[in-house]
């Protein structure tokens, strides 16, 4: 059950909402159509958000994937100075809409957003069309629901019949259908965690990193009802032999940079009898590179690429073995 802060007939929100979601990609194509240079069809177009919480991460990992392009000016549109490649940057709840209709090849977006616009579409009578690629390695949160700190709060039948302020209207419906939970929705587009202390409402329902904000508006995380990552989507339909090769290279290309962030270059000196236990220690760690010790032949130097995972508490396992001068080196670039 949904607070609507509207009124007029539903056939005409309806068609408000239909307005609002196929004018900015008319607005987009036109953009391309007449943009300072005319795109070649075989170009790879992706989409990206402009600023905000996945901004900075997406065009690092565009960047490390070896795609050259100037996110400084404050265009719609950026082209890559060395791959057929073009960047949309725009609002992050644009991106799903965008792959699917087909306006763009790829989108960079958040799994929450991602999902909020697909039961959005549905509810429509809609069959959005689309498929995840991979999901990625940053943008990691959860959607929560947060009462205030003197709400004395047992478990969800606490928020029967309450109003929650929201910017994900349909997940959290989705949430609270399956608990049987009756509610009212008030939807929000920005400054959630302020509803409850402005008298709009009871709870709210909104994305959490850190739980700061929360701490900060006197609110307390109670319910995690949605966790989400950032993830690489394709539209759906036939796709041109050329963006399929782009698109394939550059899914190997964010493989080796998510596998680099994740891995690192171990260099050590250890004892020959103790290889064994000094390979199982190290996760990921498959066929290292052993050479001789000059002047000792009971030692050996071991090189090998493992993940970082405890690292601090494994390197003091490895000096209790024996093992010295251990380095720990990044890995810029990695490919299997």
């Amino acid at each position: 059950m949904y607070w609507k802060t509207f009124s007029g007939s539903s056939g005409g929100m309806n068609a408000i909402k239909t307005l609002g979601r196929i004018l900015p990609r008319v607005f987009l194509c036109f953009q391309f159509s007449m943009g300072i240079k005319m795109l070649d069809k075989s170009r790879l177009r992706i989409a990206m958000q402009k600023s905000g919480r996945l901004s900075e991460d997406s065009r690092e990992l565009l960047s490390r994937c070896g795609i050259k392009i100037n996110l400084q000016q404050q265009r719609l549109i950026a082209f890559s100075e060395n791959m057929p490649i073009d960047i949309l940057r725009v609002r992050d709840d644009d991106i799903p809409g965008l792959v699917m209709d087909g306006v763009v090849d790829l989108g960079i977006i958040g799994e929450n957003v991602l999902e909020e616009e697909l039961l959005n579409r549905r509810a429509q009578g809609e069959d959005p069309q689309y498929f995840t690629l991979r999901r990625l390695d940053f943008g990691t949160c959860r959607l929560s629901l947060a009462t205030p700190l003197d709400h004395n709060y047992t478990g969800v039948e606490c928020l029967q019949d309450t109003r929650i302020a929201t910017s994900y209207p349909h997940l959290l419906k989705r949430y609270l259908d399956q608990k049987k939970i009756r509610f009212k929705s008030c939807l929000l587009n920005g400054s959630v965690e302020v509803a409850p202390r402005a008298g709009l409402a009871d709870a709210i329902c909104d994305l959490v990193s850190t739980g700061a904000t929360l701490e900060a508006n006197g609110l307390r995380e109670v319910e995690v009802i949605y966790r989400s990552k950032a993830c690489l989507i394709q539209r759906d339909g036939e796709m041109p032999a050329e963006k399929q090769q782009l698109i394939n290279k550059l899914m190997t290309r964010i493989q080796g940079v998510i596998q680099a962030r994740e891995s690192k270059y171990i260099m050590l000196h250890a004892p020959s009898e103790k290889l064994e236990e000094v390979i199982s220690l190290l996760p990921g760690a498959e066929h290292p590179t052993i050479l001789p010790l000059a002047g000792d032949q009971n030692r050996i130097a071991m090189h090998m690429v493992s993940s970082e995972t405890l690292f601090w508490e494994t390197m003091e396992k490895l000096k209790s073995l024996g093992a010295s001068s251990i380095l720990v080196l990044p890995i810029e670039k990695m490919m299997e």
